[in-house]
Parts: C-alpha cells; sequence; structure tokens
C-alpha cells in the first residue's frame, strides 16, 4: 500500500513518521544503519540482516531497481527497510522491477520520507536499539511500547532461522531445490570444500567455485563425523546473523574440526573460529555496516577497504595470554589493538586448547579485531566479507589464501595477492 502513512518507534520513545513504500504490514527488529551507497538488494537479502530494520544512509535508494541476479539469498531477511527517498523509477538495463514493486513482493515492510540523516546520528549516539516499523498501528506511545516489548539480539540464536535444512551442492541446485546464478563454475575443481550454513550469501559460493572448489553446503547442526565424511580439503564458515556466543553448536563442532581440515571463515564464521580457540565476544554500540570500512593485514601492512555486516566483536586478548616471543618481544595488552598497529606487529596469544592464535587484521576505525589466524593448525578467518566488493577488490586475495592453505602451505596470508 505505497504512500499510505508509516511510522518508526525507537524503544527509548524517539518517533519518525513518513510513507509506506513497500508492504503494508508491522515489524520488529533491532534498527540499524548501513553506509553503502549502492547495493541495496544485496543488503536486505543477506541473511545476515535477520531481526534487524536496516536504514540506508545513502538519501536516494533504487535509481536502478531489482532484479533476480543481485539477490545474496533465496530470500529477504531483513525485518524492515528505511530510506529517504525511494526512486519510483528504474534506470538500468539490468532491471527487472523497481525497488517498490520488489519490497512489496516480498512482504518488506518500509518506510521513505524519514530523516535518515537524523536517525543515524540518533544510532551513532544512544547505540542500535529495538524498534518497530508500522503501516496499521500509527498510534506513537503503542509502537513505543512495542518496542520496547520486543526481542533483542543479545543471546538469540537467528542461525537456526536462517539456515538450510538439508545439504545441497553449489551449481547442481541451490538452496531448497530452486534454481540459482551460480557464476562461474570450474570445470574441474580443485578442491571440494564443506560450507558450514549459518546464513551463507551466494556471492561467498561464487567466489569459491571461481577459485577451484567444489562446495557442498551443509547445514550449521551438522556433526563433525558428517562434515568429514565428504572427504573435504577444506571446511568454510560462513556469516549469519545474531548473537555468536547463542550458537555453541557450531563452534562446539568446530573444535573438532580444527587440525583435521584447512579452516576459513568469514564474519560469523570469523567469530566461530574465535569462540572455537577460546575467546569471549561482546556486541557493538551500533556495529559496522558497510562498504567503505578501511582494515589494516598486520601481515603485509596494506590496508583494505572492505565491506562489513557485524554487530558483535571478538576480544582477541580474551584468548590467552600473549607470547611475546612471538609477538616481537613486546609486552604490549593484547586487547590493545591500536597499540600493535603503531608497532606493525601481528601480536600472538596463547589458546589453551589450540596454541598459538595470532591477530592478522584490525578495523582502523576503532581498533577491533577483524582477523586471526592459528599458527599451529591450518585455519583463518576474517570479520569481513571479500566476496562483496564494493568497488574495489583489496580482499579478494583471501580466497587464493584459502586455496593456498589446502595445498599444504604456510606463507597462504602474506604471499597471495
Amino acid at each position: 500500500m505505497t504512500g499510505n502513512p508509516a511510522l518508526l518507534a525507537l524503544e527509548d520513545g524517539t518517533i519518525f513518521t513518513g510513507r509506506s513504500c513497500g508492504a503494508c504490514g508491522e515489524t520488529a527488529g533491532e534498527i540499524v544503519f548501513n553506509t553503502s551507497m549502492s547495493g541495496y538488494q544485496e543488503v536486505i537479502t543477506d541473511p545476515s540482516y535477520a531481526g534487524q530494520i536496516v536504514t540506508m544512509t545513502m538519501p536516494h535508494i533504487g535509481n536502478y531497481g531489482a532484479n533476480g541476479a543481485d539477490m545474496e539469498s533465496r530470500g529477504v531477511f531483513a525485518a524492515g527497510f528505511v530510506v529517504r527517498e525511494l526512486s519510483k523509477i528504474s534506470s538500468n538495463w539490468r532491471a527487472e522491477e523497481t525497488m517498490g514493486a520488489f519490497l512489496t513482493r516480498h512482504g518488506v515492510v518500509a518506510i521513505e520520507g524519514v530523516d535518515t540523516r537524523r536517525l543515524t546520528r540518533h544510532i551513532r549516539e544512544a547505540g542500535a536499539m529495538r524498534a518497530v516499523l508500522s503501516t496499521v498501528d500509527l498510534e506513537p506511545s503503542s509502537l513505543v511500547a512495542k518496542a520496547a516489548a520486543s526481542s533483542g539480539l543479545v543471546g538469540r540464536d537467528l542461525v537456526a532461522e536462517v539456515a538450510i535444512t538439508r545439504p545441497y551442492r553449489w551449481g547442481s541446485e541451490g538452496p531448497d531445490g530452486l534454481p540459482v546464478d551460480t557464476g562461474v563454475l570450474p570445470t574441474t575443481p580443485r578442491y571440494r570444500v564443506v560450507a558450514l550454513d549459518s546464513g551463507i550469501k551466494y556471492n561467498i559460493l561464487r567466489r569459491l567455485a571461481e577459485a577451484g572448489c567444489d562446495v557442498i553446503v551443509v547445514p550449521p547442526t551438522t556433526p563433525a563425523s558428517e562434515v568429514m565424511s565428504h572427504s573435504p580439503d577444506g571446511v568454510f564458515l560462513a556469516n549469519g546473523p545474531g548473537d555468536p556466543s547463542a550458537v555453541d553448536y557450531l563452534y562446539g563442532t568446530l573444535t573438532e574440526l580444527i587440525g583435521a581440515v584447512p579452516v576459513f571463515g568469514i564474519c560469523l564464521g570469523h567469530q566461530m573460529l574465535s569462540l572455537a580457540v577460546g575467546c569471549s565476544t561482546y556486541k557493538l554500540k551500533y556495529g559496522h555496516r558497510g562498504g567503505n570500512q578501511p582494515v589494516k593485514n598486520l601481515l603485509s601492512g596494506r590496508v583494505e577497504v572492505t565491506s562489513q555486516n557485524h554487530g558483535f566483536c571478538v576480544d582477541f586478548g580474551s584468548i590467552g595470554p600473549l607470547a611475546s616471543e612471538d609477538s616481537g618481544n613486546l609486552d604490549l595488552d593484547p586487547s590493545e589493538a591500536g597499540a600493535w598497529v603503531a608497532s606493525g606487529i601481528a601480536p600472538v596469544v596463547r589458546s589453551e586448547r589450540f596454541g598459538r592464535v595470532q591477530l592478522t587484521h584490525v578495523n582502523l576505525n576503532d581498533m577491533t579485531t577483524e582477523g586471526i589466524r592459528l599458527l599451529d593448525a591450518p585455519a583463518f578467518a576474517v570479520q569481513y566479507h571479500p566476496e562483496a566488493a564494493p568497488g574495489p577488490h583489496d580482499s579478494r586475495y583471501l580466497f587464493g589464501a584459502f586455496t593456498a592453505m589446502m595445498d599444504g602451505r604456510t606463507d597462504y596470508l602474506s604471499s597471495v595477492e
């Protein structure tokens, strides 16, 4: 019912009025913002946004429309959508429908006419919080009460709500047997990879296939013995939504796989690897969401412009004590990433169960953990999305690093371009 009044209410009592630009209805979720200038369809079809109402900071959204090839999953997973202005027309040869039609067809409650600059500043100052977006209940006090009573993300296992329930092989079919644009498939795959799904994006699967991998996607509850029954050359840990500490079954399985097979993780997969080796995680004030996050690779010294989407973070120092002999003989706090960036050293700590763990990547905006690798087992992970390519392809080398690790190379992160 596009054009009808709509209301966005935050749990702290803040109200935003606007017009419906998607489906009629009501939805609740954590209100967050994304700073990407494009890629709006990829954003809301990323399962990592389950349970979240997404605000786009770019004021004009939808100008190039929507199409089937830009889907990142089997549907829309964002709880709601907030924009300043949604384009009524599409001006792109790839467009199959307007973004408004896409939102309506997928049942996404969306609002336009919102001062997204004001909303974003409020989230930055007050932090991400629960919210309700409605086109049917326009009473502010009622919506604020609903927002305050809604479920948050802390302690919530959203992976169980978005992951597949049966295995499939990428290229022969997609989730639920639906046809998918698989991209370039290797004629003769060099590697067999088992991907533990927790909300995996199609473009990750495309990049793995492009790197020569035959990928079997399995549910996150798959036991380690069943994963190993496929005789994989490597195991991939996917992105996904919610609180990583609530997905104990997945990082519990991972503790059985570390050392038995090379492991690569992205986003939630990074958190799963970190939890498996003994870290703790915490919730960021408003998260990292957008295509312009600077990350320093402490091994190469290079800075990558990255795409990110996460609200929880890894406390690297919580893994274990500093191994100063592997950390330039410096006696710095392993949790103080800024000091290590300034020193030019990638610090190493000791996991009680899995040995030495090295901090490999750091976010230069807030000095949070963006990547780790194990030095005594073939495993590494990054918090950001190397498959997303928000203009630059700075991080695409990580897929080559994964294949180099499966080839048995120990210099997989420092030498692969």
